[in-house]
């Protein structure tokens, strides 16, 4: 009788050059996201047109925007669980297709109350995009390679967000403000059937929950066809399994200091990165800026977080990421104190706000990484979706947060100095986790234990 052959999963993945079938699974999960970032930003881009057709404020499409943010949050809180039960796959493409659907209805709304609904329930989809999309990219990646791609595929959030501002500035005179949800809702759902028929379950999930282990061989072979797969053959992976509450375990077997400081460092950051998103052109105006050099200013910001996710990734795999987030959280914050200076040279300005674009836009794809390659697979959604979620109460409070202060009648410079604080704050809590939160110094799962099926 032959010995029954065992086969290490992740050492497979990471022996083999990434296969076809891998790049296409991470071209149809980083079109998803590419969408999610449209479709999120999609009510800043026809918001002019909304007030102009049916004769409302500016505060009153407030609430409107509070809403989609409110409802990404509960999203990611709740659905990255039911992942890390079901299975990554079928809740990123159902999630994609009832976002989808969402975006549709938007176009037939017809008053602020109808669109404050559609855009809390749109955001309980959009919110599980980016969990699932990155622990799916990470599952069929190489580890010398894995931040790297699943920064890329972060990118396409911003990539999204900037393909939103161009092509609705195109069709809303031609069409309507309708035309842009109708566009955002119907590319996804052609990509949700793409992926349907493109996209398998992540291999790691099947073989830690003990499932459809022939989808497991089948998979395998595509990567690498050399590969002697039959219904004897057994799969490890380096873990151990999980309980049956996930938000619990996230806590569990020294997780738990790790698990507080990276909420802690999704909040402040995120905190930030939408408090410069939605004031800095503003506040730049306000300063005595143009009002396309404003719009320049805060487009700067963008296109430094684009170069900080193209550029991070590669080094965070060669050295990882505590040598790199923790110095670049720091030089933020200097950064951010200089944007509010009076009397900053506009070619200074520019060049700090690039700099502040590439540490807090650019690092956040790096802090999702981090949490994804934290986790072990049965947690790994949740891990990730709890992380951003907890900061989505963040991306809340920014916005509001410079509201009151620009209420209270800061100065620029006291606002700016102000808001270096959670970058300060978030570098710290990068510095402790990588000396008492856990082992994730380098872009490299945590070792627990054998799982063999």
């Amino acid at each position: 009788m032959s010995a029954v052959q065992t086969i290490d999963i992740p050492s497979v993945i990471d022996s083999n050059r990434l296969s076809r079938s891998q790049l296409l699974i991470l071209m149809m999960v980083g079109l998803t996201v590419v969408m999610d970032g449209f479709d999120v930003q999609s009510m800043g881009y026809v918001a002019p047109a909304i007030i102009a057709d049916w004769g409302v404020s500016k505060a009153e499409l407030g609430p409107v925007f509070g809403a989609g943010l409110f409802g990404m949050l509960v999203g990611s809180l709740t659905l990255s669980v039911l992942a890390d039960k079901i299975g990554r796959r079928p809740v990123l493409i159902w999630a994609t297709v009832f976002f989808s659907l969402c975006m549709l209805v938007t176009a037939h709304v017809t008053s602020i109350g109808q669109l404050q609904v559609i855009r809390f329930v749109t955001g309980l989809g959009l919110g599980a995009i980016m969990p699932n999309a990155l622990a799916l990219v990470g599952e069929f990646s190489p580890r010398n390679k894995r931040v790297t791609l699943m920064m890329l595929v972060s990118c396409g959030y911003t990539i999204g967000a900037v393909l939103g501002g161009l092509v609705s500035a195109w069709m809303i005179p031609l069409w309507g403000w309708q035309s842009v949800f109708y566009l955002g809702g119907i590319f996804p759902l052609l990509i949700a059937a793409l992926m349907y028929v493109f996209v398998p379950e992540s291999m790691q999930f099947l073989v830690v929950k003990g499932r459809r282990l022939d989808e497991v061989g089948r998979t395998l072979r595509r990567i690498d066809p050399s590969l002697k797969v039959d219904g004897s053959t057994r799969y490890a992976l380096a873990e151990t399994a999980q309980g049956s509450a996930p938000v619990v375990e996230l806590f569990r077997e020294g997780r738990g200091v790790a698990t507080v400081l990276l909420w802690v460092v999704n909040f402040m950051n995120l905190l930030n990165l939408y408090f410069l998103s939605s004031w800095l052109p503003t506040i730049a105006t306000s300063a005595g800026l143009s009002t396309s050099t404003a719009v320049m200013v805060g487009t700067t910001l963008q296109v430094g977080g684009v170069l900080g996710t193209l550029l991070m990734g590669p080094v965070i795999d060669r050295i990882g990421f505590f040598k790199v987030l923790v110095p670049c959280f720091a030089l933020a914050a200097l950064s951010i104190a200089l944007i509010g200076q009076p009397g900053i040279d506009l070619p200074l300005l520019f060049l700090v706000v690039t700099v502040t674009g590439f540490c807090i836009i650019g690092g956040q794809p790096a802090v999702n990484a981090l949490a994804a390659t934290y986790y072990p697979t049965a947690l790994r959604s949740t891990g990730l979706g709890w992380s951003l979620g907890i900061g989505r109460w963040g991306s809340i409070a920014g916005p509001v947060l410079g509201g009151l202060l620009i209420q209270f009648e800061w100065s620029n410079s006291e606002i700016f100095l102000a808001m270096a604080v959670p970058t300060v704050i978030a570098a710290l809590m990068l510095f402790l986790f990588a000396h008492t939160g856990g082992t994730a110094s380098a872009p490299a799962a945590r070792v627990d234990g054998d799982i063999v099926h």
